[in-house]
């Protein structure tokens, strides 16, 4: 199987192996690093909250970076396993007086949310837009990855 970080010793320790003190080189500059490929192209601003047992993300920051003050509403859409949740005057939900977002009981029955799981919140302030990742939305994203990265079965 292929590394995808490989190996680095240091030259003091490779050196440490072979010879006394007094033949040691000391190491200059800083250590050599692999390169990723993957480079942000995005500025997606992302979120780990938990949810609580009244459907409320504990972490506010989200809605803060989005701009949304309390009382700002949204819609929330269900597509392909997300949430899609958008600023709208229209919206049916509002950010809470504490600066909370909410999520109904019968949306998060359907998308098999539960208190204090975490949920990935991608935000795109731009598009004034999050996209809610459930956990059976995460657990299938890094699937899909580990198996194009590291081939076959991975879990």
């Amino acid at each position: 199987m292929t590394s995808i970080v490989p190996a680095v010793v240091p030259a003091s320790l490779a050196n440490a192996a072979s010879g006394p003190a007094a033949t040691r080189r000391p190491v200059r500059g800083p250590l050599p690093l692999p390169a990723f490929a993957d480079q942000r192209t995005r500025q997606t601003v992302y979120a780990l909250p938990a949810i609580d047992c009244n459907g409320r993300l504990a972490d506010q920051a989200i809605v803060r970076v989005m701009g949304w003050k309390p009382g700002t509403r949204y819609t929330i859409q269900e597509h392909g396993g997300l949430l899609l949740v958008d600023a709208s005057p229209r919206g049916v939900f509002a950010v809470t007086r504490q600066g909370h977002l909410y999520i109904p009981a019968v949306v998060r029955h359907r998308c098999v949310i539960s208190p204090a799981d975490r949920l990935l919140i991608a935000a795109e302030p731009a598009e004034r837009r999050l996209v809610i990742h459930p956990p059976a939305a995460i657990d299938a994203m890094i699937a899909d990855r580990h198996r194009a990265v590291l081939g076959g079965d991975a879990p």
